[in-house]
């Protein structure tokens, strides 16, 4: 390997300047007195930080001053095993209390834009008000710790507001968004057996008024225990009529003039339930924790993406996602965000990147698909727009190319972008960037803080430089203390330690490269093992989308019967009246050859409309891979998890005409 090939330009370095004024530099200050020696690079940093767990944490702790309200940490982690870690045992805390407390009453903490342009802001006294209020009104219903409050609702600050009062009195929150079909949101939150579902009457999505009461009261017939709805009046479309559960307005509940009122909890209590997309099964529900969430967010919002009482943070999400509860994190680092509810390219594609230069953003987060939809549109967003107040980027959801990576960075005018890998899981990132490390194209930058990731072969031996399974070989305070509904631990311990025991498998294929590094390429549950020679999905979609011509791809490597190995690559095309020809598909296969690999050139190249995704952008490869093997659709596709279930059917149909073919 030529020095080029391990040493490619950065696309960005930090200067001296952006160095010294990052929060990790001070937290590096801190973490040298307490390892008793110098850590002077990133690499030390890390290295310590999974080696002294407790000194790494206790670290986090103190830098953020948790104990200013809480006391002091105590032991920390009292008890390591995967699954089964405690952590923090002689801890009370409230991850809610922390949270509010962070900035001054007048400065803004929340805002709210609607589709319309239309904005709300919350100060910090008007966020503590009504958390306190709604707090109060659930008490007076019942609902106390332990018990679960559920929302149905659109990505506004109420949702924010209801998730901390839930938190607040010590209750168990989960969510999803009001995209999501009646059936698909009964699905996750009916199991909870919920007291309350907070909910709204509507929301604006791609210039439409969609009244949701109808579906509320389908969501309803899901959740059984529920006695009370509290609605937010979104559209004024008139009362939410729901047979045998009084309906109250958010308006009045948090209003009321309420003292703060926190109920402490241990450090592994349960904050909240997120779920898994489902598309394959039934969601898995992941209990978090109250401390390890506060922990964990003040770790990456705090120091990986450096935001601190004079930034905000806006990620374009919805209630149905992690991003979600990570973006209301970062209010913990007295950090402001934004909360838009409406379609990321209604009117056009330039409307997130409006919003970050309308209301001051400083972190944008969103995903490639829309970054590599913006590069479409020919938008120069630090040409056409004022991003003065901008000064960092995220991306998550799927690996993203180099050149979209390089094209992010130079249209925002030498911005850095941090792709970032990690899940629902632990409500964070196992790998991203700092503000300390150069970033380079396609690549994430460095593994996080306080997560021991590796590379592992099959044999557990760790890879360097070669692809491997992403695992993690210490615990990690976020991870799922259970999985709801899951009394003996059995689907938990099947969803991460029955490769390696003992070792959490992530499910992903990655490399750690010589500079530290990650790459990833794909679900290692999506391999494509031509020939015995293993290469992951996102390696032919960074060569297949280098193609002009090619807006999205998807590729399958589907096993048959008797030994067959049949790999066809999926292609949408930028110009959805072009046609593709023979002529295009021979540039696709050498793009593949060229730039991936000789072994991995398709069987078939097959052109669709476009592609069906989970609603957070991901691409069916394990779902679809399984139809085409002849599975049962139905069992293997739960369609109220997917962005647009019709997109399935050129899929199904090609299933059926092989089975024809095979049968004949």
């Amino acid at each position: 390997m030529s020095e080029t090939e391990q040493s490619p330009v950065p696309l960005w370095e930090p200067s001296a300047q952006v160095v010294a004024s990052a929060r990790i530099t001070d937290f590096t200050d801190l973490a040298q007195v307490r390892a008793g020696r110098n850590l002077s690079t990133y690499d030390e940093l890390w290295d310590w930080s999974i080696t002294d767990l407790d000194g790494f944490w206790g670290g986090v702790w103190d830098f953020f001053g948790v104990g200013d309200l809480f006391g002091a940490h105590g032991p920390v982690l009292a008890q390591e095993s995967m699954p089964g870690s405690v952590w923090f045992p002689e801890v009370q805390l409230n991850y809610a209390e922390y949270v509010v407390s962070r900035g001054r009453a007048d400065d803004v903490a929340v805002v709210g834009v609607g589709e319309d342009g239309s904005a709300t802001e919350l100060t910090w006294g008007d966020l503590r008000a009504q958390v306190a209020a709604v707090a109060q009104w659930l008490r007076r219903r019942g609902v106390g710790r332990g018990d679960r409050v559920v929302g149905y609702l659109p990505n506004i600050p109420e949702a924010v507001m209801a998730m901390l009062a839930t938190a607040g009195i010590g209750a168990v929150w989960s969510s999803v968004g009001q995209d999501y079909a009646p059936s698909a949101a009964g699905d996750r939150l009916g199991p909870l057996e919920a007291s309350v579902l907070v909910t709204a009457d509507g929301y604006r999505y791609a210039g439409r008024a969609r009244d949701q009461r109808a579906a509320v009261r389908e969501v309803l017939g899901s959740l059984p225990t529920v006695t009370d709805v509290l609605v937010v009046e979104r559209l004024g479309v008139g009362a939410l009529d729901a047979p045998g559960v009084p309906a109250h307005s958010w308006a009045a509940a948090s209003a009321q003039r309420a003292e703060p009122s926190w109920e402490r909890v241990g450090f592994d209590d349960p904050l909240w339930v997120l779920f898994s997309s489902g598309t394959t099964g039934r969601p898995k529900g992941m209990v978090q924790s109250h401390g390890g969430i506060l922990l964990e967010e003040l770790k990456l919002l705090g120091l990986h993406l450096d935001l601190g009482p004079t930034d905000r943070l806006f990620w374009f999400t919805s209630p149905s996602w992690v991003m979600w509860n990570i973006q209301s994190s970062a209010l913990a680092t007295g950090a402001s965000i934004l909360c838009y509810d409406g379609a990321p390219a209604h009117p056009d594609g330039r409307r997130l990147w409006q919003l970050v230069a309308e209301h001051g953003v400083t972190a944008f987060g969103s995903s490639p698909g829309y970054l590599e939809a913006s590069r479409e549109t020919g938008l120069r967003p630090a040409r056409d727009l004022d991003l003065s107040a901008l000064r960092i980027l995220a991306s998550t959801g799927s690996p993203i190319s180099p050149s979209t990576h390089e094209w992010a960075v130079t249209a925002t005018g030498g911005m850095p972008l941090f792709s970032m890998s990690g899940g629902t899981d632990i409500c964070s990132g196992f790998c991203g960037g700092v503000p300390t490390v150069p970033v380079w194209p396609g690549e994430l930058s460095v593994r996080n803080l306080g997560v021991a990731m590796d590379a592992w072969d099959p044999d557990g031996r760790s890879l360097r430089g070669e692809v491997g399974e992403l695992v993690m070989t210490r615990p990690l305070p976020s991870m799922p203390v259970s999985f709801w509904d899951d009394p003996d631990g059995a689907r938990f311990r099947e969803s991460y330690f029955n490769v390696y025991p003992g070792v959490w498998r992530h499910g992903d294929w990655i490399t750690i490269t010589p500079r530290q590094s990650v790459v990833i390429h794909g679900r290692s549950d999506a391999t494509l093992n031509r020939h015995g020679v293993r290469m992951g999905s996102a390696d032919i979609y960074h060569a297949v989308e280098s193609v002009a011509q090619v807006r999205e791809s998807l590729v399958l490597g589907v096993e048959e019967r008797g030994g067959g190995y049949w790999m066809p690559l999926f292609v949408v095309l930028t110009d959805p009246e072009a046609t593709l020809d023979d002529d295009l598909r021979a540039v696709i296969r050498a793009a593949i050859r060229d730039r991936a690999s000789p072994r991995h050139v398709p069987d078939e190249i097959i052109q669709l409309a476009a592609l069906p995704h989970t609603r957070t952008g991901k691409r069916l490869e394990v779902p679809l891979k399984r139809v085409l093997q002849g599975a049962d659709p139905e069992s293997v596709v739960q369609r109220a998890a997917l962005d647009d279930p019709a997109l399935l059917e050129p899929f199904l149909e090609l299933a059926r005409r092989r089975r024809a073919e095979g049968d004949d």
